[in-house]
């Protein structure tokens, strides 16, 4: 009760200083946007609405707190099309192991690559390019531990390394995330949660394309440019979901409470200290833990006009997982899908997870 009374208020507070810090008046001011694209399909599909429930290596990007529920050992590969139908191709990779350490404890390790193509370099006097390419590329690794502390209260901890690499300049830097839930109800079917995610230092860019070699009265020198540096996006996420069960069994032992059917509704609210606040709600059906289709909506103000909207994305989403057991133990093999639809852009996902 101790340690849920402390993480609980010390997440409100920092919670408090992130929503009282921003507002819609400072988009643009923050860099490293690639920190609150989800990149793996299951909770895409959900509109990414399902943060007091998202559980395993999906988890280190809504609310670290779910990589607590990793029964054994999961291995999860993700590629996702961004910002599809554009002229350049924008592709997302994303892989992810985590390890229970314990009897309660779980690591996670989790890397994304953002990959945007092959793009002509131009310059003053061949700004037609023709020179060559340059192949810009995003990649965050993190570093995730999570724990479940009593059958209600589970917690994790998130570092994240960021890099950002252009031409011939590039910017590193590191976010902490934090994230704790609280499970109550009957059949563990109510969820709350809350998640703060990308705190960290400023981020500058640095390298020789800041650089410029001129001459003047027959000397020649290097000129250099200062850059200056940028905040991380950093967002709180406040989470709720209900499990609801139809046609409810138990297993051979007796013990175990199964479910025909499970229907799940979610609703996430995202405080943006640089943007505009989102409302996500999601739901999703499962008939027996293999088959699986979803849909949600993330909503944020002026989005259903063109004129006002400030995201690529229409703010719906849809998915569909078929998962099949591959032992009596609980090991899995799943597929997930997603789609997100935009105008004129849209987003398709594919992964596939092993859980041992």
């Amino acid at each position: 009760m101790q340690i849920r009374n402390v993480a609980l208020i010390f997440l409100i507070l920092l919670g408090g200083i992130t929503a009282n810090a921003g507002n819609k008046n400072r988009i643009g001011q923050a860099g490293a946007q690639e920190l609150l694209i989800n990149p793996w399909t299951r909770s895409s599909g959900l509109a990414s609405s399902n943060s007091a429930s998202v559980t395993g290596l999906e988890s280190v990007r809504l609310n670290v707190s779910g990589l607590a529920f990793t029964n054994k050992t999961e291995i999860m590969f993700s590629r996702k099309t961004w910002v599809g139908g554009s002229e350049s191709d924008i592709n997302i990779n994303a892989f992810g192991f985590s390890q229970k350490v314990g009897s309660a404890g779980v690591m996670g390790l989790s890397i994304m690559s953002m990959g945007f193509g092959n793009i002509q370099i131009t310059t003053v006097d061949q700004p037609e390019g023709g020179i060559g390419t340059f192949a810009p590329q995003f990649i965050n690794l993190g570093l995730s531990f999570a724990k479940e502390f009593s059958n209600s209260i589970y917690g994790g901890l998130t570092v994240r390394s960021i890099t950002q690499s252009l031409a011939s300049t590039s910017a590193s830097g590191v976010a902490f995330d934090a994230g704790i839930r609280y499970v109550t109800g009957p059949q563990d079917n109510l969820k709350f949660g809350i998640a703060l995610r990308n705190v960290g230092p400023k981020m500058k860019y640095s390298g020789d394309g800041f650089s410029t070699t001129t001459s003047l009265n027959g000397n020649q020198f290097t000129l250099s440019q200062r850059t200056e540096a940028f905040e991380l996006p950093s967002i709180l996420n406040m989470g709720l979901t209900y499990d609801y069960y139809l046609g409810t069994r138990t297993d051979s032992t007796g013990k175990e409470l199964k479910a025909d059917h499970r229907i799940t509704g979610s609703g996430t609210f995202t405080s943006n200290s640089f943007g505009k606040d989102i409302i996500r709600f999601g739901l999703e059906y499962s008939f027996r833990e293999i088959f699986m289709v979803r849909g949600g909506y993330a909503y944020e103000d002026g989005i259903l006009d063109e004129t006002t909207t400030t995201t690529a994305f229409a703010g719906p989403a849809f998915g569909a997982t078929i998962q099949a057991p591959l032992n009596k133990n609980g090991s899995v093999f799943c597929i997930d899908y997603s789609f997100e639809p935009g105008n004129p852009f849209q987003s398709h996902g594919i992964s596939v997870r092993i859980n041992l």
